[in-house]
């Protein structure tokens, strides 16, 4: 499997600028370069050279981390060898993929990380950022598509990092269409942990949280079905959670936006209706997408705002519930004890969110899984927008690592990916990804 990619002669990428758009990815622009054909990174803030083309660089050992450059070591090829014999398949999507799944399901984080580029029909591309999409999308192609299968991999993402270099290798499986969801989630973990014990990582320190407790949550509070929304979208960003939280929780807006007027008028108006109002002003402007967004996308957003600036105020109560949920850590055991606790008292029914974590609790120590030593939170998220279900990482619990900080492994459920990628029906799946260099670094050498 190599690791190097060779993109077609009319797809090669040139050169990367920052996107000018919301998306905010980095976009291949410029004339054409000779020589190496592959990837570019964004030119260095504050060098502009006026009259002139902007000064790019190539990617070289710097920007590539050794796994990329050099191939993954025999431990990787032997960990995903070890995946393939438990049943998982070996797979290998294209580096080069269609880039508006990225960008609309990825998160904020990843989209403003990406590679981005165009073919000659101005369809947009990227270079995959990570394989959980390329993978499902695959699934999806194949003829096992809604039946349950299993794909493992070991190959090269691309996306920008501060203090980490732009190409660098991940090895990884995705479990598609198990019903039995508490087991395939420990058997993620377990499969995880493997990846450490390989390159010789001692009992890494587990993170755990579950999504899917703070959707159950938040779904059975009083809130307008837009805030709802708003908030569960906002999990995995805590600042941006924390500003809708002051937001809801304030008597009166601080300042007016100037199309508050528009708003107001669309505020428990018919939803169809004015979807097409909202469309055919924009039409009537001459406006076919801002930002990257569509008309369709724009009215939406509307919407959705003309909802969230009705009267619809937090009480500082409710308020204070959601911390109280938010602030509930420990092992998996006293996390579920906490949460039935605050269940009871506010009378909000969590039962089947409560049971789920019981169970998976209950197979990751049947599995000789320590459960004592998982550190368990319910405000845990990984920044990824597709995420429905149980999120976790593995970190290095030494403090002498350069990658100390980073997770090794990191994965969890995501059953709303597959309709949104084009299932007729959901499909539950779940997956996880190491990254090779992490762990070759925190493992030592071969």
């Amino acid at each position: 499997m190599g690791v190097t990619p060779c993109l077609p002669e009319r797809l090669r990428i040139n050169g990367l600028r920052q996107s000018s758009s919301n998306r905010r990815g980095c976009r291949a622009k410029g004339p054409p370069q000779q020589g190496n054909p592959l990837l570019f990174l964004p030119r260095e803030r504050g060098r502009k050279r006026r009259g002139k083309p902007d000064a790019y660089r190539p990617l070289s050992m710097k920007t590539m981390s050794s796994e990329s450059a050099n191939g993954p070591d025999s431990r990787a090829q032997s960990l995903v060898a070890s995946y393939a014999r438990a049943g998982y398949a070996l797979i290998d999507p294209p580096v080069l993929q269609p880039a508006e799944p990225f960008l609309d399901l990825s998160g904020e984080d990843i989209r403003r990380r990406m590679f981005l580029t165009s073919d000659p029909d101005g369809r947009e591309l990227c270079l995959r950022p990570d394989l959980t999409i390329p993978v499902s999308r695959e699934y999806l192609a194949s003829p096992s598509a809604g039946k349950p299968a299993g794909f493992c991999y070991l190959g090269t993402v691309f996306r920008h990092r501060e203090n980490g270099a732009a190409e660098f290798v991940q090895a990884g499986i995705e479990s598609f269409g198990r019903q039995d969801k508490a087991a395939a989630d420990a058997e993620m973990l377990a499969l995880g942990l493997e990846a450490t014990t390989q390159y010789g990582v001692a009992a890494p320190e587990i993170r755990m949280g579950d999504v899917g407790l703070f959707t159950a949550f938040v779904a059975a509070l009083d809130l307008a079905p837009a805030w709802k929304r708003r908030l569960i979208k906002d999990f995995n960003r805590k600042s941006s959670l924390t500003h809708d939280l002051d937001q809801l929780t304030l008597a009166t807006a601080n300042g007016r936006p100037e199309y508050q007027g528009v708003l107001a008028a669309l505020a428990n108006s018919d939803p169809k209706g004015a979807h097409q109002l909202v469309t055919d002003l924009l039409s009537i402007a001459g406006i076919a997408a801002v930002g990257g967004r569509s008309v369709a996308e724009i009215a939406d957003r509307f919407l959705e705002q003309a909802a969230m600036n009705a009267p619809t105020r937090l009480p500082r109560e409710t308020r204070s519930l959601i911390e109280r949920f938010l602030s509930v850590r420990g092992d998996p055991d006293e996390a579920a004890g906490e949460i039935r606790a605050l269940s009871s008292d506010a009378k909000i029914p969590l039962d089947d969110a409560i049971a789920l974590l019981e169970t998976r609790t209950g197979f990751l120590a049947a599995r000789g899984i320590d459960v004592r030593a998982i550190r368990f939170s319910t405000s845990f998220g990984r920044g990824f927008d597709y995420y429905t279900g149980v999120v976790f990482e593995l970190h290095n619990a030494s403090n002498s690592s350069a990658h100390a900080n980073g997770a090794l492994v990191a994965g969890g459920r995501y059953d709303g990916l597959l309709t949104r990628l084009g299932a007729p029906s959901p499909i539950p799946a779940v997956g996880f990804a190491g990254s090779i260099d992490a762990l070759a670094a925190c493992g030592g050498g071969s």
